[in-house]
């Protein structure tokens, strides 16, 4: 079952299932194990992360999806639950059910920027990573 969900997700990733704000794809092609995969989020207007593109490493495990996946921000970011490594902290998706997929924690991250205590945190400059 794993292996077909993430077939799933990964085709809905090449047809831009997540409306031009979340994309998502395997971070190798040639990855048949399906574990490591990119995903991009665009920041939200009317917040600090507005016009800026976030990459992530999500890393699906063998247990995906009745576990969630583990999440690490590439391009730096000043948001709560995420540390100073770029690591998205796994309290984060405590409420994680297996009906989930990658589009939804991309998604859930991004209205997670538009959040008061998050929207107006000051951003490291554009375009550094960790």
């Amino acid at each position: 079952p794993r292996n077909f969900v993430l077939l799933e997700e990964l085709d809905e990733g090449i047809q831009g299932g997540g409306g031009g704000k979340v994309s998502w794809g395997l971070e190798n092609q040639c990855d048949s194990s399906l574990t490591y995969w990119r995903g991009t989020i665009i920041g939200p207007a009317k917040t600090k992360f507005e016009n800026r593109i976030y990459t992530l490493r999500v890393t699906c495990g063998e247990d995906y999806p009745k576990k969630p996946p583990s999440i690490r921000f590439l391009t730096r970011i000043n948001l709560t639950q995420v540390s100073s490594a770029g690591e998205l902290d796994k309290s984060f998706l405590v409420n994680w059910k297996k009906e989930k997929r990658i589009k939804h924690v991309l998604t859930e991250i991004r209205n997670f920027m538009c959040e008061k205590n998050n929207a107006k945190l000051s951003q490291p400059p554009e375009g550094s990573s960790y």
